[in-house]
């Protein structure tokens, strides 16, 4: 063969090789067979390649309208460039986001519940407001944070409760570009590399959800990242945490809400949500991963549900500086103390209240639990502590006889012949109690009767629906000031307004527990010493009633005044940092030289700490605060 194909190149230099059918045959008669694999199309050239040639990583690419795809990176790309985790887990094509233009085109973007409406909470000035805010800090974060350290009291309530819960439900589709950092199921084994996607070389505070219980709306999955985005905007406004050291971000396990499975714009998994041994894994991989490139940062663990907050707590906070929304829990105890000094009695009457709470879940047991802390070191013993609580959940009132009692209920159920299931109407008409708080999340159970018995029994009765949003709390203001004739000490987990009954200015506080968080994490922060405890929390709940004027306490506000947020967060920090010097975690050996020196010392050192945004500094410089701020 080898002869016959050197013989043909032969004949055809002489010019007298003819072609039959599909052989080659020359002069002499020799054959050449063809190659046994060649295309059927011809070659063409092409004057430009159908590429795109990115010099960009990461979100310098998100952030090139010319290069950026939104959600339609598919995932090799994402890898390549460095978006992994910049963006939801979940590819929405081109052809999706175009859909979802379109709906915004021709119906906008205020998707809002009617009955948020009707029952008193978000409202389509509240939407306004939030997307107006939201392309600012898009634009121009440092105007953005500028407007809200000046108006922190008119914007909180839009940037957080309640409007963060309307923007939740809606996330997948209010989607414009990304904020934080998504983890989910799909990158196990790759976290530890995909943090360094991250372009801020620094990272003081971590929020993470993993959408499972947001606020009292349930399983929002990936659209949870509202909630550590909304929170950590209360970090930097309230608390002075600078805005480029922060990170809020979702892990993302599935989601067992069917409604938003189904919705072709959700951008998280569309699958069951991961549990037993598998989602601890997931869980512990973020921690390594986030805690291995930011050491010595705060990590708040944010609307886990029941069964995973306590251990999820319990698994970190010894190994790294750790905390959950407990502050919810400081927050009330704070009210508590504030509701005492209203009432003209002092801290120690704490030790008398008897309270009848409406919600068995993590975050209602947690306030429990704290409270009865609270009540342990105004003299009482832990059992006679847990003897002054009845607690309720949708079955009715809990006692010993209940089964199957989670552990972090069991303490609280009642061991004496209180009758197992009974009503919550006819819990208060027998107990009397001092105090009602709602932590159910399930609409309006404080009813006129059962603020009619409280009116009946107390002098000043203690009335504190904390369930978010407004939507889903026990009772509104007004309707405490009437069937309470006007005496009722409120303080509500969404804002509410001042009541005129009878003439008379009745004040509503807000149990929000943006009064503790931004103050703790950054004296949790400051203090070094990688843990919160029990103890340090305690100490931010107490500070706040420091803070109240005896106007305020005249008013019958529990709460000080949240246009003082700075000076508050100061407090509770400086507290904070006294409460882990007195347990041996004060580690910063700075702030353990200017306590030496005194509080005020200490306070000057924590004021410098905090960030403001008047002036531009090189990259690694912590702004100061100064007094005029």
């Amino acid at each position: 063969m080898l002869q016959a194909q050197r013989a043909a190149r032969r004949v055809l230099g002489r010019g007298r090789l003819t072609l039959a059918g599909t052989n080659i045959v020359g002069l002499e008669g020799l054959v050449c067979r063809p190659y046994s694999d060649t295309a059927s199309f011809p070659y063409e050239t092409k004057e430009t390649l159908d590429i795109s040639v990115a010099r960009s990583r990461g979100v310098d690419v998100l952030h090139d309208p010319v290069f950026n795809k939104g959600t339609a990176h598919p995932l090799v790309e994402r890898e390549r460039l460095g978006l992994r985790g910049l963006l939801p887990p979940r590819v929405l094509s081109m052809e999706q986001q175009k859909a979802r233009a379109m709906d915004r085109y021709w119906h906008g973007q205020d998707y809002i519940d009617p009955s948020q409406i009707e029952s008193g909470g978000v409202t389509h000035e509240h939407t306004r407001k939030w997307l107006y805010l939201q392309e600012l800090q898009d634009r121009n974060e440092t105007l953005f944070y500028r407007l809200l350290c000046e108006n922190f009291v008119e914007m909180a309530p839009i940037i957080y409760t309640p409007t963060v819960g309307w923007a939740c439900m809606n996330y997948h589709k209010l989607y414009r570009r990304p904020r934080g950092m998504y983890f989910s199921a799909n990158d196990r084994g790759e976290m530890a590399s995909m943090v360094w996607n991250w372009p801020h070389e620094n990272v003081d505070a971590i929020v993470v959800t993993d959408g499972s219980r947001i606020l009292g709306l349930g399983d929002l999955g990936a659209n949870g990242l509202g909630i550590p985005v909304g929170k950590l905007d209360l970090y930097v406004g309230a608390g002075g945490f600078n805005p480029g050291r922060v990170l809020p971000c979702v892990i993302d396990v599935g989601t067992n809400n069917e409604l938003l499975r189904n919705e072709p714009w959700y951008m998280g998994l569309k699958q069951p949500r991961l549990h037993g041994d598998s989602y601890y894994e997931i869980i512990d991989e973020f921690v390594h991963a986030v805690m291995g490139r930011w050491p010595k940062a705060v990590l708040q663990f944010e609307d886990f549900n029941i069964e995973h907050a306590a251990p999820l707590l319990e698994r970190y906070r010894y190994s790294h500086c750790v905390f959950n929304d407990d502050g919810t829990a400081a927050t009330a105890v704070g009210g508590l103390y504030g509701a005492m000094a209203v009432a003209g009695k002092p801290p120690s009457a704490l030790a008398d209240q008897k309270f009848v709470v409406l919600g068995a879940g993590s975050a209602g047991m947690g306030v429990v639990s704290m409270i009865a802390q609270g009540m342990v070191k105004q003299g009482l013993s832990p059992e006679e502590a847990s003897s002054r609580f009845h607690v309720l959940d949708h079955h009715g009132h809990i006692t010993h006889k209940r089964p199957n009692l989670e552990p972090h209920v069991r303490p609280f159920a009642r061991k004496d012949d209180s009758p197992e299931g009974e009503p919550f109407l006819e819990v208060v008409r027998r107990v009397k109690p001092t105090a009602l708080i709602g932590l159910a999340g399930a609409g309006r159970l404080f009813t006129p009767d059962v603020l009619k018995l409280m009116a009946q029994y107390n002098e000043r009765p203690i009335i504190m629906p904390m369930s978010n949003p407004t939507s889903k709390m026990e009772c509104t203001h007004e309707d405490a000031q009437k069937y309470c004739e006007g005496r009722a000490i409120f303080a509500s987990g969404s804002p509410q307004p001042d009541v005129q009954l009878n003439g008379k200015l009745c004040a509503a506080s807000q149990a929000n527990n943006m009064y503790i968080f931004p103050g703790l994490a950054m004296g949790a922060y400051l203090a070094r010493g990688n843990i919160v405890t029990d103890g340090m929390l305690m100490a931010a709940a107490e500070s706040l009633a420091d803070m109240i004027t005896p106007q305020e306490l005249a008013a019958g506000r529990v709460y000080p005044n949240m246009n003082k947020i700075r000076d508050i967060s100061l407090n509770v920090a400086l507290e904070t940092m006294k409460a882990a010097a007195e347990e041996g975690h004060l580690h910063n050996p700075h702030a353990m030289r200017e306590l030496s020196r005194g509080d005020d010392h200490l306070r000057r050192y924590i004021q410098k700490h905090m960030y403001t945004n008047l002036t531009l500094k090189p990259e690694g410089y912590f702004p100061c605060l100064n007094n005029s701020s």
